[in-house]
């Protein structure tokens, strides 16, 4: 039988040689080192992905995807799938690619859509073409705006008429898909209804309605130019008030002290819009105490005698040269062949000019009503005898020199019902003294210590991965040398002791072979069993 060189063993011997432990340990230990090999190549192999197109909608996403599969250029999503990601040294190219394309669209059409019209196309469909088209326009111009991540507009534009009476005004519709977190002021509204109003002819900014994508209503109700609930005017009584509050205080502040005056003021406005239009008669005025507007004269004659004298030839007669008498009576007329009259009546009508005034009035929005004034004084801080600081309240002749400067300086009117409530008391100063918090439950440092004892067993981890699994794993390999095998004629003492590769006395030699053999019959019982059946058969 051939004998194992024991100072040249193999690397199946090595293997074989080895307890189960360290074979278990030994397997562990090549494949985290195995799998820590292949996430470094990966991660070090793996490409920056970068955000080409977020918020795409699916048309646009599925023309962008089938467009990158034509151009074999990988792609991932993100967020997810909210976004579209691509490598990173590639962003700016593709991007130039897919503008060359018209992508992405954008998910609106403007005026392009009148580029493809048909021929023979109807009027009705040109209408319908040409408000979709503004109705994009519009969009895209709203979805600009910094806080709207998408838009739409309904536009309703009736047909136009002859008539007065048929003609409507034109209305639309907005809706808005704000960015999480985002929100528009009134300012920013209307501005949309404005951009929206002046797009459309004969539109009425009260025409235009916008809502977001909660169903929110952004415009208010309007009621002509004036909006029926404007949330400026609860901010311009926030000012007034404000403004009160500072001249009360800034009037105190160097009798006082700054922080020795509070004061809260309370402003009832009247924000009612009131026109009044009145026609005045008055009675002239000297000098020119008449002015004649019209005059109207007439004259009556009464009394006529009836026409006499016998009818004949002599009545047929041409008339009678007329001659004047020398003195007429006063109550008659002489005409040629004439009656006389008995009277005459005169009657004269007079118009004159009456004064009138007509005064059109329109009386101003948000006077003050009442005003409720609250102000609280601290008590002064004054030295006695012995110089220590003590707190007096003020007299009763400072309190009212006091509250007639704070009339003044808001302009009290009793008759309009303003009323002052002053109040001299000491202001509570005290503050809670908070105890200190210890350093170990400080929020910082409790946060800290777990970065620190997370970032310490990974490295831990680390550590006995190498040291405490694969070095010593190595190590036995190289270190360990197999028995050598038992031959019939038996081994001597200096061959046994010598199994480990260093000398031994002969004292321990016995000793070492007993456990030698111990160590390799629990090892690997296969060769205990080929030794003692060569024995056996020798025998």
């Amino acid at each position: 039988m051939a004998t194992t060189n024991i100072n040249n063993p193999s690397m199946a011997q090595l293997l074989l040689g080895i307890p189960s432990q360290q074979k278990l340990g030994l397997m562990v230990a090549v494949a985290a080192t195995v799998a820590m090999l292949a996430g470094l190549w990966m991660w070090g192999q793996s490409a920056d992905y970068r955000v080409l197109y977020a918020n795409m909608s699916e048309r646009d996403g599925g023309a962008v995807i089938e467009s990158l599969q034509q151009q074999n250029i990988p792609y991932k999503f993100a967020e997810g799938g909210g976004a579209l990601m691509v490598p990173s040294d590639r962003v700016h190219e593709v991007r130039l690619k897919m503008a060359a394309q018209g992508l992405p669209k954008g998910g609106t059409t403007g005026f392009e859509l009148m580029e493809n019209q048909k021929f023979g196309t109807s009027q009705f469909l040109e209408q319908v073409n040409f408000q979709r088209a503004l109705e994009g326009e519009l969009a895209r111009s709203v979805q600009s705006m910094a806080s709207v991540a998408n838009a739409r507009i309904h536009l309703a534009i009736p047909k136009p008429s002859v008539f007065v009476k048929d003609k409507q005004k034109p209305t639309a519709s907005v809706v808005l898909a704000l960015y999480a977190g985002r929100t528009l002021d009134e300012g920013q509204v209307n501005a949309i209804v404005h951009l929206v109003s002046s797009s459309i002819p004969n539109m009425p900014a009260q025409n235009v309605t916008v809502v977001d994508q909660s169903g929110t209503l952004l415009s208010a109700a309007r009621d002509g130019n004036r909006q029926i609930l404007d949330a400026s005017q609860l901010k311009y009584v926030r000012q007034i008030e404000q403004d009160y509050v500072r001249r009360i205080e800034d009037i105190l502040s160097p009798i006082t002290g700054v922080q020795n005056v509070r004061a809260q003021v309370t402003a009832s406005l009247d924000f009612t819009t009131t026109e009044q239009t009145s026609e005045l008669f008055k009675p002239n005025q000297p000098p020119n105490a008449a002015t004649v507007r019209s005059m109207q004269s007439t004259e009556a004659l009464n009394g006529v005698k009836p026409a006499g004298g016998v009818p004949g030839a002599l009545t047929n007669q041409p008339p009678v040269p007329a001659t004047a008498p020398l003195v007429t009576p006063a109550n008659a007329v002489t005409a040629a062949n004439g009656p006389a009259a008995d009277n005459m009546q005169k009657a004269q009508t007079t118009n004159y000019e009456v004064d009138r005034t007509i005064q059109h009035t329109k009386l101003p929005t948000g006077n003050i009503k009442r005003l409720s004034l609250a102000v609280v004084l601290n008590n002064r801080s004054v030295a006695d005898k012995d110089g220590k600081i003590v707190s007096t309240p003020y007299t009763e002749q400072e309190k009212a020199q006091i509250a007639s400067l704070i009339k003044e300086a808001v302009g009290f009117e009793e008759q309009r019902g303003d009323t002052l409530n002053l109040l001299n008391s000491a202001f509570n100063d005290t503050t809670e003294v908070l105890p200190d918090i210890p350093i170990w439950k400080q929020t910082e440092i409790i946060e800290l210590a777990k970065d620190i004892v997370k970032y310490l067993l990974i490295i831990g981890g680390v550590f006995f991965l190498l040291f405490g699994i694969i070095r010593p794993a190595f190590k036995s390999v190289a270190d360990y040398t197999p028995a050598p095998e038992y031959t019939g004629g038996g081994a001597s003492e200096e061959g046994i002791a010598m199994g480990h590769g260093q000398p031994v006395s002969a004292a321990h030699a016995y000793e070492n072979n007993l456990q030698i053999a111990k160590q390799l019959a629990k090892d690997d019982p296969k060769i205990v069993a080929t030794v003692v059946k060569e024995w056996v058969n020798k025998e």
